[in-house]
């Protein structure tokens, strides 16, 4: 996602680029062979067959994980690493990654979020704040296409947006409940990646509008959602700038002792095991937040022993992620006369509210929640043959809703959160094994029991019955979202990146996925890694 933004924006500035993807290539249109699958095209209804899942343990976590999507994830065995603490590393090898499974919302940073560490201590103070990224999202925004309403709101700033997908009438409900009995929260409608209304930039990236179709892990034959396979990939390609290699797995960065520089980048042909040396100027890491980190700690020389930039032991500590653990549900006896028109791909969102302006609770940060409500369908399943197929074709819709809301909150960067290579250990390319210790602690305990708290009064309040909460006890690296490990920061004996990217220590070399964060807000990450890779591209173009 956030490599497809500098392949395209150093191409746009007329740049030569080399992409390599250690996967296959994925062309849009060409390589979504299940598209178009109806359920009975998948043996199993699209559920993963039995020996599948029993190979695929942590994979089949994914709530994507299924039988039409299941060729763009990593197999458990292909790329096997050490978990020091238990860890779900959900990775997508190929060409687009995972934004072509990713769920699509998009809400932006604010000031407080990037002041956050500043004001509490705990992690480093970002070099940037929301000014400086401010136009790049809104840059970002417009190529890729994002739905959205105006709310006006601190924590998540407006941009620019396309029509917003429709609430519906419980989510109406949550909001006026919220507006009467909450000042310093909101419930809005999720801002997600999606064409509601075709601009002329979407089409001349040959995407249409999204047709609601639910089915967007599989690849969107309509590029309605933004993948870099549909969109930032295909515009890269058309300006004649870029050179595609898949099948190449990035073994190190090379550093010249004598130049003081970077050099290139060692490649292991990831099918014939051939290796390789790209020779570049400028160099960028998206591999993603562990594997960037990874490739940075065996970029070993003479200068860097343990590893590029890494002198005083900083880079792969103070690794943060997303806590999706607790949930509330309940049951909504009202509204059963009404029903969905259609599928809305956006959810309602509550922002961040806690220790937003000032410190209130016992806990550092704050959280986020998706809502989401369905109609409860009561389908007769009695009877066999035509008897069967008449009463399932009377579905009927006077039932309850279900409410459900989860917590997305920010973990603190920690220095026992981290990841090491394994000195013995190799994979099938000769690259050492990764070892990733990431845990919860305290303060992840007590921000869940504020969200079960706080979200069973407001669904007291909404007047919901069947009240439950929920903590799924999932693993950390299952929400997908980790981060950190080569932080961005004013200081380098403190941070390995400055304010544009760069590393410290070596200036030709550029960090713009997730493994850039110094901390991790409440949104969803991948907006913020986009306006961050396409501001750092540009100014590296600007200086090249």
């Amino acid at each position: 996602m956030s490599g497809s933004w500098v392949a395209k924006e150093l191409c746009d500035a007329g740049i030569k680029t080399l992409l390599l993807e250690r996967g296959p290539d994925v062309v849009h249109l060409q390589d979504y062979p299940t598209a178009a699958w109806q359920p009975w095209d998948s043996p199993h209804r699209n559920e993963i067959a039995y020996e599948v899942r029993m190979k695929n343990k942590i994979a089949g976590k994914c709530y994507a994980f299924k039988d039409a999507t299941s060729h763009f994830f990593v197999e458990d065995d292909h790329h096997p690493y050490i978990q020091e603490a238990p860890f779900d590393w959900i990775r997508g090898y190929q060409v687009g990654g995972k934004s072509l499974l990713w769920a699509r919302q998009v809400q932006r940073w604010s000031n407080y979020d990037f002041e956050g560490p500043k004001r509490d201590g705990f992690a480093v103070d970002w070099p940037i704040r929301y000014n400086d990224l401010a136009d790049w999202y809104t840059h970002v925004e417009h190529f890729i296409g994002v739905s959205g309403n105006k709310d006006g709101l601190d924590g998540v700033p407006d941009g620019d947006f396309l029509p917003a997908m429709a609430a519906n009438c419980v989510e109406e409900h949550l909001m006026k409940v919220v507006k009467e009995n909450y000042e310093d929260r909101h419930i809005i409608k999720a801002r997600c990646a999606h064409i509601t209304e075709v601009r002329d930039i979407h089409r001349q990236q040959g995407r249409g509008q999204c047709q609601h179709r639910m089915l967007c892990e599989r690849g969107c034959p309509f590029g309605g959602y933004f993948s870099a396979n549909s969109s930032t990939l295909p515009w890269a390609k058309r300006t004649g700038n870029l050179t595609l290699r898949p099948h190449s797995v990035v073994h190190s960065v090379i550093y010249n002792d004598t130049l003081k520089k970077a050099t290139g980048i060692k490649v292991i042909d990831s099918e014939s095991k051939e290796e390789m040396v790209f020779e570049a100027d400028l160099i960028f890491l998206n591999a993603g937040t562990l594997n960037t980190n990874l490739i940075l700690l065996n970029s070993k020389s003479e200068r860097f022993p343990e590893g590029l930039g890494n002198d005083h032991g900083l880079l792969g500590k103070f690794i943060a992620f997303h806590n999706y653990r607790p949930q509330v549900e309940a049951i909504c006896d009202d509204f059963q006369d009404q029903r969905e028109k259609g599928r809305s791909i956006a959810s309602a969102y509550m922002p961040r509210f806690a220790n937003f302006y000032r410190q209130e609770e016992e806990f550092i940060r704050g959280y986020a929640a998706g809502i989401s409500s369905r109609k409860i369908l009561n389908n007769n399943i009695e009877g066999v043959g035509q008897k069967l197929l008449d009463n399932l074709l009377q579905v009927d819709y006077s039932g309850p809703w279900a409410v459900r809301a989860h917590m997305m909150g920010e973990t603190i960067p920690k220095e026992t959160n981290f990841i090491s290579l394994e000195p013995d250990q190799k994979d099938q390319w000769g690259i050492p094994l990764l070892n990733i210790k990431v845990d919860y602690d305290k303060n992840d305990q007590k921000m869940m029991d504020h969200f079960h708290k706080e979200f069973t009064d407001l669904f007291e309040k909404a007047g919901f019955k069947d009240i439950k909460t929920v903590d799924d006890k999932r693993l950390p690296g299952n929400d997908i979202h980790e981060m950190g490990g080569v932080r961005m920061g004013r200081d380098p004996m403190t941070s390995l990146l400055n304010k544009w990217n760069q590393m410290h220590l070596c200036k030709n070399v550029y960090v713009t996925d997730g493994a850039c964060m110094t901390s991790t807000a409440t949104q969803n990450p991948s907006l913020t890694y986009m306006a961050i890779a396409a501001r750092a591209a540009n100014y590296a173009a600007e200086n090249y």
